[in-house]
């Protein structure tokens, strides 16, 4: 007997690539069980289907740095205490990436590198540790969002928010809509995610100067003031440090929620277009984000 849950859950998370750097993805996960029914003549029940498998994919890689532990660029030190790592991406060219963070701010993944198949590896494994004996098969599907229209990759990070938003690198794969007096505008709709394509959004007030953050040797190394921009801040969750290439980060003068967000891009779209009515949805990953207008 199977039994199937479609749309379980949104992964919403940033990874590691080499030739992409920092990439924020979301992905719908559906979820197949196969076994024997139990003394309740079920598989498993819905509710703990929903409550426990949920549970273990947002502990695992939600809202995490997804990182390919298994390619020749990635580099992990350990503070003293193990609560806080060092992660190098030894990428060439300038285009290294360096952060520190409280371990439960990355991922693992025993490959070379990230993505669909690797990490649902990765959870296939780590959930049938916490399934029931009746369950013997289990089936998950990672998949992006269906989109028709245009969209962008924004990995970022909230040092107010109370939750794992906190955690300086993980982020969302965003569809983008533009309207100008209420006519919907795919000529700017493109602009935008070609602009912002695998973007690290940074707020100035979390900018820090590179002398000042903990790097680690490789980190001091790598970056340079010339090809590298620092952030740090301090939240619930610990001290979180970031170093990225200029060239794949996007400066705003506020905090990067979807609500800032939203309403950055349409006070910058009015400014070319003073005499028409601005409305922008911007999305944080699947089927939630804001509406700003100007």
């Amino acid at each position: 007997m199977q039994l199937f849950v479609n749309d379980l859950t949104v992964i919403d998370c940033s990874y590691l690539c080499p030739e992409r750097g920092i990439v924020g993805e979301s992905w719908i996960v559906d979820i197949v069980l196969d076994g024997a029914l139990n003394e309740q003549s079920m598989v498993l029940d819905f509710g703990r289907v929903k409550k426990q498998i949920k549970r273990i994919i947002d502990d695992s890689v939600d809202h995490k740095l997804v990182v390919p532990a298994e390619h020749a660029y990635t580099s992990v030190t350990y503070n003293d205490d193990e609560s806080s790592q060092w992660v190098d991406f030894m990428r060439p060219n300038g285009k290294s990436i360096h952060l520190y963070c409280p371990a439960d701010a990355f991922a693992y993944i025993d490959a070379e590198q990230v993505n669909e198949l690797t990490v649902t590896d990765y959870l296939r494994a780590v959930i049938k540790r916490e399934l029931p004996g009746n369950v013997e098969g289990l089936k998950l599907m990672l998949r992006p969002e269906s989109i028709d229209g245009f969209y962008y990759h924004y990995t970022h990070g909230l040092k107010k928010h109370d939750g794992n938003c906190q955690r300086i690198a993980h982020g969302h794969r965003s569809k983008i809509q533009i309207f100008l007096d209420n006519i919907r505008q795919p000529v700017l709709e493109k602009q935008w995610s070609d602009r912002w394509a695998d973007i690290y959004l940074g707020s100035t007030d979390d900018q820090a100067d590179l002398k000042s953050l903990l790097r680690s040797a490789n980190a001091k190394q790598a970056a340079t003031a010339a090809t590298h921009i620092g952030y740090s801040y301090t939240a619930d969750q610990g001290l979180f440090e970031l170093c990225v290439p200029k060239a794949e980060n996007y400066l705003i003068d506020t905090d990067s929620t979807v609500e800032c967000i939203a309403q950055y891009l349409a006070d910058t779209i009015k400014t070319s277009v003073a005499e028409q009515a601005v409305q922008v949805r911007a999305y944080e990953g699947v089927g939630k984000g804001a509406i700003a207008y100007a």
